[in-house]
């Protein structure tokens, strides 16, 4: 089966002009859920899902019947991960912990959507609490291949063409990774600039909003609607790039280093110009540094539910807790001081090496096979950590399977992160194959 991911920027033209009505387009996505759920798995089942869309994008045709003063996602499906609260849905995160123990109020940004016009198509499927313990669901570039975590459903939702729009988050790689291993777009924010109300939180201190779309056009959509004060930009010349060296960059296969040499080729043969920036050479400590705030801050905000509930999370969940539950107070504050030490730097070398934006892999390489595993999230884990705004778009095939190229900004850089890479992404999109 072939799949192809639904574009955001030409429906939200079709259905404002309306030339598309939200009713025909919502009957398609179920259409294509029918087509591709068996094989995909992505969502949380939903009885009477198609009857509830129809009512629901007929009610907003006829809330918004006037094409002049449509919003600005008229009509468009969103796959919501299920650690986000939507009104009108439980809340499971991936658990096995009773729904009513989880479930709040709804998020913000589902509810920034809905204001745009966006229906809420249903929950996409996720790792325990976003963690770990994968769903069922498969990768659409290669069924026998993960998705990636713990986005699962989200992103490969978008890829295999159900709906246009789905939201993510990210508290290590979960946005960036998924969208690398299935072939699309995923924009992590700046931290903070999506709010985090009415999700299930992981780490607060890292824990970020994101997006999943088929192009970098769809993901400014998005980030228009879910952003605090958003504002357009168009830049009058091309970003200086720099491809990030050093440590960092070897944790990576020979696959991701390679898929990254493929990437800024096509980009200098574009005309950009293309430096080679060393930096993050105590990423050892960076990732440590992560890993202890992550495990210490799950552990806090799981400490109520475990107490009650402790049976039922999967041993990687206990396993992390105990680890969280062993970390010190004045580690937990030097791991959270570090976050704004590693954003200054990064601002900082960026200034210094007289670049814009920094290029590297999303992932280490292409997904790997088997839904046992979602993959290592080492290479997206220096930015969530510092906050500064990550952008992933697919950049080359390894064996038929897609790899994903991460363009990063300062912190607050998100706007022009995103105006700079649509360019960038079709300097990248026709690179094919890539030799390792």
């Amino acid at each position: 089966m072939h799949y192809d991911p639904q574009r955001l920027a030409p429906l939200v033209r079709a259905l404002r002009r309306g030339d598309r009505r939200p009713v025909t387009l919502a009957a398609d996505c179920c259409d294509r859920l029918d087509a591709t759920e068996d094989d995909i798995d992505a969502f949380r089942p939903e009885a009477g899902q198609r009857d509830r869309l129809r009512r629901e994008a007929t009610a907003l045709a006829a809330r918004h019947d006037d094409p002049a003063t449509r919003p600005a996602l008229f009509g468009i499906p969103v796959g919501v991960k299920d650690i986000f609260h939507v009104d009108g849905y439980t809340t499971e995160a991936g658990s096995s912990l009773p729904p009513a123990a989880i479930t709040g109020a709804e998020s913000a940004a589902v509810a920034r959507l809905r204001d745009a016009g966006a229906l809420v198509f249903g929950k996409t499927r996720t790792t325990e609490f976003a963690h770990f313990d994968p769903p069922a669901t498969r990768n659409p570039c290669g069924l026998g291949h993960t998705p990636g975590g713990s986005s699962s459903g989200s992103a490969a939702a978008v890829a295999a063409g159900t709906c246009p729009l789905a939201l993510g988050t990210q508290t290590i790689g979960s946005v960036g990774r998924p969208a690398a291993f299935c072939g699309i777009v995923g924009f992590k924010p700046s931290y903070g600039r999506i709010p985090r109300d009415g999700v299930v939180p992981f780490a607060p201190s890292v824990d970020h909003v994101g997006t999943f779309t088929a192009d970098v056009a769809g993901a400014a959509h998005a980030a228009e609607a879910l952003c605090d004060g958003w504002t357009p930009v168009d830049p009058d010349e091309r970003p200086v790039l720099g491809v990030v060296e050093g440590p960092y960059l070897e944790q990576a296969t020979d696959a991701g280093r390679a898929g990254v040499d493929a990437a800024a080729d096509a980009l200098s043969a574009a005309g950009y110009d293309i430096r080679r920036v060393s930096m993050l050479d105590d990423i050892d400590a960076i990732n440590e540094r992560h890993r202890t705030l992550t495990a210490a801050e799950f552990a806090l905000t799981h400490a109520e539910w475990y107490d009650e509930y402790g049976d039922r999370y999967a041993a990687e969940s206990v396993a992390l807790l105990e680890r969280g539950e062993a970390v010190g107070v004045d580690e937990l504050a030097a791991a959270r001081a570090g976050r704004l030490d590693l954003r200054r730097r990064i601002g900082e070398r960026i200034a210094s090496s007289d670049v814009d934006l920094l290029l590297s892999p999303s992932a280490p390489g292409p997904a790997p096979a088997g839904i046992d595993d979602t993959g290592d999230p080492v290479m997206n884990l220096p930015w969530t950590h510092a906050g500064v705004p990550a952008l992933s778009v697919p950049a080359g095939r390894v064996e038929g399977l897609p790899l994903g190229l991460q363009v990063v900004a300062p912190f607050g850089a998100d706007e022009s992160l995103v105006a700079w890479g649509e360019g960038i992404e079709r300097a990248v999109e026709d690179i094919g194959s890539v030799a390792t």
